[in-house]
């Protein structure tokens, strides 16, 4: 049975997949930039970099404006999905179990209630944002924990626009290069990339403590 969904849910991934590929071709790649970025922060599985590195390749010069497009409205859904966590439970919960978070989720809220959890709760969101984790899973969590919402904002914009920005820039200088590597190595890079930043960011807080 659980072969079975996992056969259908990958059929349902590779469509919209392809489909989100067709969008960036499209002469409204922008306007529909927008909405994936928007719809993939609070429940859509299809990440925007899948439109970003096509449409940077076709219109290099517009490689800043289509960063700044996608980082935007991801935000604006992270913010959309913060507030399906505050208010809309159920289905915030239905979105966390496609993923199959629903206990690291409940041991979280554990630790944020008894105040052990807020600095590893924003290294978390950091690394949702900027790696090929489930974003939409940690922005709906956000809103159930009651999470700060001002750095919840800015956590989204860091770390949404610092992936964005390294994924238009470098299909902007490697064109082509670039599209092969993140198709095959881009999500250890990112990964990777993330786990650093966040190390240097802890070893520059406790040094300036």
């Amino acid at each position: 049975y659980k072969s079975l969904i996992y056969i259908k849910t990958k059929k349902m991934f590779n469509k919209l997949y392809q489909k989100s590929l067709n969008l960036a071709a499209h002469k409204s790649s922008k306007v529909f930039l927008a909405i994936v970025s928007f719809i993939e922060s609070s429940f859509f599985p299809v990440p925007p970099d899948i439109m970003i590195v096509p449409m940077v390749l076709a219109r290099k010069k517009d490689y800043l404006k289509i960063f700044i497009i996608a980082t935007l409205f991801s935000t604006l859904g992270g913010v959309f999905g913060y507030f399906i966590g505050s208010y809309f439970l159920d289905f915030g919960m239905s979105v966390v179990g496609f993923y199959s978070y629903e206990e690291k989720v409940l041991t979280l809220k554990d630790s944020l209630t008894n105040g052990t959890g807020f600095y590893i709760w924003l290294a978390t969101l950091f690394l949702a944002g900027f790696t090929p984790l489930p974003f939409k899973v940690f922005t709906i969590t956000s809103g159930m924990i009651n999470f700060n919402l001002f750095i919840f904002v800015l956590i989204c914009l860091f770390s949404r626009g610092l992936r964005f920005f390294i994924v238009s820039f470098l299909s902007f200088k490697l064109g082509n290069t670039f599209n092969a590597l993140m198709k095959t190595k881009g999500a250890m890079w990112s990964t990777i990339i993330g786990i650093v930043i966040i190390i240097i960011f802890s070893v520059i807080y406790f040094v300036t403590r």
